[in-house]
């Protein structure tokens, strides 16, 4: 294995589908480390890699990094020729990160206490970076349905890959609402020959799992 091919540490059934995805976009090869809950993921060899014990995480060369969004921005700029992500000094650099960043952050705080049945009382909103599951979605969907087509315009980009995996995981689960903005983005982005083959490899990992 050459030293300059990533590593991916994941499991097919958790959030490393989204980093996939990202991986099949670069298309670049890649090596997958298929971790086990509550086994190989807390193995102190892997715990090395993710305290956490979680997974996703991405080694390439000496670089760690874990999180979702973290792995996706990173390999959009170590991949640069890739065209993932606008230049640093595009005027859309800033639009890249507001949206990507949203939906790791509100978006998913939002989502996930919401299944959890914890409500911010209204009181109490200004304490909460989401403020409300109603004003984040809210927020999101004049996001998507501003979009031509991507969240950038024209160019697909990672922040593409983060927010629509958000919300197809969310619709397809009953955690974010079915509303025709996410539903039409979320549509075009499932054209993407990357994402059916992210969605094949993970499905033919779960398969041989049993």
């Amino acid at each position: 294995m050459s030293m300059s091919e990533p590593v991916f540490y994941t499991h097919p059934q958790s959030r490393g589908r989204i980093v996939r995805w990202m991986l099949e976009e670069v298309g670049v090869p890649y090596q997958t480390v298929l971790l086990e809950y509550g086994g190989t993921m807390k193995a102190p060899e892997y715990l090395k890699v993710n305290p956490m014990g979680k997974v996703p995480a991405l080694r390439h060369g000496e670089v760690v990094v874990t999180e979702v969004a973290a792995i996706c921005a990173y390999l959009a700029d170590a991949f640069a020729s890739r065209r993932l992500a606008p230049p640093c000094d595009s005027p859309l650099r800033g639009s890249y990160y507001r949206w990507m960043f949203f939906a790791a952050g509100p978006i998913e705080a939002a989502v996930s206490n919401r299944a959890l049945g914890f409500v911010v009382p209204p009181e109490r909103k200004g304490m909460i970076g989401y403020g409300s599951y109603e004003e984040a979605l809210a927020a999101l969907e004049g996001a998507v349905g501003a979009r031509a087509p991507y969240l950038l315009g024209q160019d697909f980009s990672a922040a593409d890959v983060v927010v629509g995996s958000h919300l197809a995981f969310g619709m397809r689960f009953g955690t974010i609402d079915r509303r025709p903005a996410f539903e039409d983005y979320c549509a075009l982005l499932d054209q993407r020959p990357a994402r059916r083959r992210a969605i094949e490899l993970d499905d033919a990992a779960m398969a041989a799992r049993g």
